[in-house]
């Protein structure tokens, strides 16, 4: 990875210093905005996020929402969207290009690998001193561990678009389903299987829904505190969190009583992302995990097939150390950064713009459109029909997209006028913030994962695939839980050793490294 990373460095800097101009030239009163009665204008790169409406456009920059945006802002933009599906690779293309726009967002902090090394080769400005003469309120919400995955070398370089609580993900439970069943809701790994068994024997198909991957399947990972994805410290050396034979075993035996009792899908290995979520709304499972910002949707989709259904969130089961929990996200969703070729005149306004976000304004455009259109307003309150159709839903979210800096946690003016949604605030609130399990994070990634991608993570919440492919073994069967102390030399000896090494120095020398303490 630094070897490739090296090349594309040089490759970036070369045409830097051929094309040597800056995006203000090619408009010399860009950069006088302040100085006459024009908008601010600037240029801006910007994923699509799988948004249909945004992807099916013809041209973003004549859509009315961004037109509204600009009148609302008092800024002109000039927006390219990148598809989501190849953002990594079109951004890659961007700066090899050095067709580089005033603002450029990324998804993910400052040296993940849409930033293609441009963060460590200059191409960006750092922000420190802007943003705290020209956006103290930003300075001020958003969290540190956010602000650490935006910087480089001590220095900020991206605005975020921030988690003030990681902590999304809870137990979802059909409650009807619960009462069936006369027991108490689950507070152990126990009492979690007697529940399972009560509702398998109440006829329910899939007391729990796991998936491939084990994604979304902290439920028991979680109360052992061995979520494969994760690190610890143990002693001198940072490790995965799977080291832990004892914890690990107890976990996969939980499975596997799971999966010989039928109270997971006997095909739970295969399951993907889209069956997942058909078996919930379908009404044939009792119990799983997801975010709680989901919480309305499962209630809208679950209601069409089975119109009792009552779908709650309860707090994780515990295990024999009384923890337990869901993983904690990063901190950061997109992050935003301005070119260095950029004048300070024109950075300040940017600067400004993104200020402006945090706004009861901003916040009111974003969350209900525009007045007489998407809301009315009745005696100060205002009047605002969630839309329904696929159409509407894409367009609403559309315009949300722009709301390019605030806290993502959830949309509190909009979640306030339904009971669903101030159930779900009630659930994050209560529930979900004390979850929560947090992990040694590396910013940026270690670059021993690109020489060993077998032994690395697949995703904050998905572990290795040499570890997965073991677990799912011993679930079904086909190699003993006796043996995870092999399957742990194993993964030492196939390229673990090595990121154990680099993970460790960099512990110790307290390089790019975000510690999240278990809320739970």
């Amino acid at each position: 990875m630094k070897k490739m990373l090296g090349t594309t460095l040089v490759g970036i800097m070369a045409v830097s210093a051929v094309a040597g101009c800056s995006t203000d030239q090619a408009n010399p009163k860009s950069g006088n905005a302040a100085k006459t009665n024009e908008k601010p204008k600037f240029s801006m790169s910007m994923a699509t996020s799988g948004n249909k409406y945004a992807e099916k456009s013809g041209d973003i920059n004549k859509e009315k929402w961004v037109n509204k945006l600009e009148e609302l802002a008092k800024v002109d933009i000039d927006i390219r969207m990148i598809p989501l599906k190849d953002f990594d690779q079109k951004m890659s293309l961007m700066f090899a290009s050095n067709d580089i726009p005033d603002v450029v967002q990324n998804v993910g902090g400052a040296t993940t690998k849409g930033m293609s090394g441009s963060i460590e080769a200059g191409i960006f400005m750092p922000l420190d001193d802007l943003l705290k003469q020209y956006a103290p309120t930003i300075m001020k919400a958003v969290p540190k561990e956010a602000w650490q995955e935006t910087s480089f070398n001590g220095k900020i370089y991206g605005i975020p678009s921030w988690l003030s609580n990681p902590s999304r993900r809870g137990l979802f439970i059909r409650a009807d389903l619960l009462a069936k069943t006369g027991l108490p809701a689950p507070k152990t790994v126990d009492d979690f299987l007697n529940v399972m068994r009560a509702m398998k024997k109440a006829g329910v198909e899939n007391p729990y829904q796991l998936r491939e991957n084990f994604k979304y399947a902290d439920t028991i990972l979680g109360a052992y505190d061995v979520l494969p994805s994760q690190f610890e410290v143990q002693g001198e050396q940072v490790v995965p969190k799977f080291f832990d034979v004892e914890n690990m075993t107890k976990a996969l035996q939980a499975y596997k009583t799971m999966f010989d009792e039928g109270l997971i899908p006997k095909d739970f290995a295969s399951i993907s992302s889209t069956e997942y979520g058909k078996n919930i709304e379908a009404g044939k499972v009792g119990m799983w995990s997801a975010n709680a910002q989901g919480l309305t949707n499962y209630r809208n989709k679950a209601a069409s097939a089975v119109p009792e259904a009552k779908i709650e969130i309860i707090p994780s089961p515990r295990g024999p150390e009384n923890r337990g929990g869901h993983v904690l996200y990063s901190s950061i969703n997109t992050s935003y950064y301005i070119n260095n070729k950029v004048s300070k005149e024109k950075a300040i306004e940017i600067v400004k713009f993104f200020e402006w976000m945090t706004t009861p304004e901003a916040e009111k455009y974003f969350s209900f459109g525009i007045e007489g259109e998407t809301y009315t307003m009745d005696n100060g309150k205002i009047n605002f029909k969630q839309p329904t159709t696929p159409e509407a839903i894409d367009e609403d979210g559309f315009r949300s997209m722009f709301w390019f800096v605030h806290d993502t946690i959830y949309n509190k003016a909009r979640e306030e006028l339904t009971q669903d949604g101030r159930d779900m605030m009630k659930y994050m609130d209560t529930v979900i913030s004390k979850e929560g399990l947090g992990s040694l994070r590396f910013v940026p990634s270690l670059e021993t994962y690109s020489r060993y991608p077998d032994v690395a993570p697949l995703g904050d919440d998905t572990g290795p695939k040499l570890i997965i492919d073991h677990m799912v073994k011993m679930i079904y069967g086909k190699e003993p839980i006796s043996d995870w102390p092999k399957v742990v030399e194993e993964y030492k000896s196939k390229g673990g050793n090595e990121i154990l090494k680099e993970a460790t120095e960099r512990y110790k020398k307290k390089n790019g490294v975000i510690t999240a303490e278990n809320r739970g």
